[in-house]
């Protein structure tokens, strides 16, 4: 097989889309004589100042479901972009991107790394201060989990290519959210912001829990446990670390929060145990209903980020004491046991 049923949904719904939506190919993922596209499709204005949401998937092959989840927003979004007027109208003021399948081969070969062994998520220039061991990226060998690559080599392919289309959507936006779908963690799903490679606060906390807020009063019976990743555990090489530290967007007045979502795949495997026998099992839905929820389980979120991108006067937009205020009640919240 040389393709992933991933890949052949979204060049569908390319051709169903025509105009309505821009297509471009980042790169190609390869091994060998084997090469697979990695896409990403966008919608609404080019104004390179306007406000940008991205929503990412596929980085870590292992975990399908964050590819299928992206794919299920996109195809859900791209249906109201069809028919939808307010949904038009929105667009004429805010741009939505997807990268669903940022892996492909990674996918087809259930492997959490890329062709070359590579974890992505661990890939960038970017050093922990206190990594966890093994887990938060190493340099011994592709052989083992958590790879970093060599040391002083280019990213791969793969990592340049999100980077490289993440950066050109939101480059000179005056605020940006991306979404990167994840699995394999906990028994809730989380929204994690940065940082990764330190325990200290980053300096959109404001905006962080001003998000929070947001979701809280809109949603106050939602699912998602809002907290910084390094809360939970340090790595080295985090995309999202190296695109907000080279966005520098708070220094020039321009807002961005990466959000990672991780979903809680141990909910699957405590009402199926048997699925840890596969090698795909521990990081994705495998009973049909399960997976099918799970598919629809995000729409609101994603409804959610495009409503806040096109209202930043409700919680990005504020006044500098209201910033002081999240901010405070971000450190007390989530920094507390550091002071």
């Amino acid at each position: 097989m040389n393709t992933i049923p991933e890949i052949q949904q979204i060049e569908s719904r390319i051709e169903i889309m025509g105009s309505a939506m821009r297509s471009e190919v980042l790169d190609y993922s390869r091994d060998g004589d084997l090469q697979l596209p990695i896409y990403k499709l966008s919608f609404g204005t080019t104004a390179p100042e306007a406000p940008v949401l991205g929503l990412i998937g596929g980085v870590h092959g292992l975990e399908r479901i964050g590819a299928q989840v992206t794919i299920a927003l996109l195809n859900s979004f791209s249906e109201l972009v069809r028919w939808d007027r307010q949904t038009q109208r929105t667009l004429q003021e805010v741009r939505v991107f997807f990268i669903p399948t940022v892996n492909p081969i990674g996918i087809l070969k259930k492997t959490r790394s890329n062709p070359r062994g590579v974890d992505l998520m661990r890939n960038a220039p970017v050093e922990a201060d206190r990594p966890a061991r093994w887990l938060g990226g190493h340099r011994y060998s592709a052989k083992f989990p958590w790879y970093r690559g060599k040391e002083n080599e280019p990213m791969e392919i793969e990592s340049q290519a999100m980077i490289r289309g993440v950066q050109q959507e939101i480059a000179n936006s005056k605020l940006a959210i991306t979404l990167d779908c994840h699995s394999g963690f906990g028994l809730q799903d989380r929204l994690w912001f940065p940082w990764a490679k330190t325990q200290k606060p980053f300096p959109e906390l404001a905006l962080a829990h001003s998000f929070k807020t947001l979701l809280d009063e809109t949603y106050p019976h939602h699912f998602y446990k809002v907290e910084p990743q390094a809360g939970t555990y340090t790595t080295h090489g985090d995309l999202w670390d190296y695109l907000y530290m080279n966005h520098q967007g708070e220094a020039q007045g321009k807002q961005y929060l990466p959000l990672c979502l991780e979903m809680g795949s141990w909910m699957w495997v405590k009402k199926h145990p048997s699925q840890l026998f596969r090698s795909d099992g521990a990081f994705n839905p495998l009973i049909g209903h399960r997976h099918q929820r799970t598919l629809r389980r995000h729409n609101t979120l994603m409804e959610l980020m495009i409503r806040a991108i096109a209202n930043p006067q409700a919680w990005a937009c504020v006044s500098k004491q209201q910033l002081e205020e999240h901010r405070m009640k971000a450190q007390e919240l989530w920094y507390a046991e550091n002071k």
